[in-house]
């Protein structure tokens, strides 16, 4: 499983939005490689922030 996929399953079972401490957190991934993978995400719209620095998938 790709850290893309990781972090969306992660975003998906936790129901709400989640800044990226929470997902590295969740997903045990290191920090740094959530931020460059929201970084290639957010450019291809799979996650949208709702709410300030918190993210999730676009689509549910």
């Amino acid at each position: 499983m790709s850290e893309k996929e990781q972090i969306l399953d992660v975003m998906r079972k936790a129901g709400q939005p989640l800044n990226a401490g929470k997902v590295a957190e969740l997903t045990g991934l290191d920090r740094k490689v959530v931020d460059k993978t929201f970084a290639e995400m957010k450019k291809t719209g799979e996650i949208v922030s709702p709410v300030r620095c918190k993210w999730e998938p676009a689509v549910k």
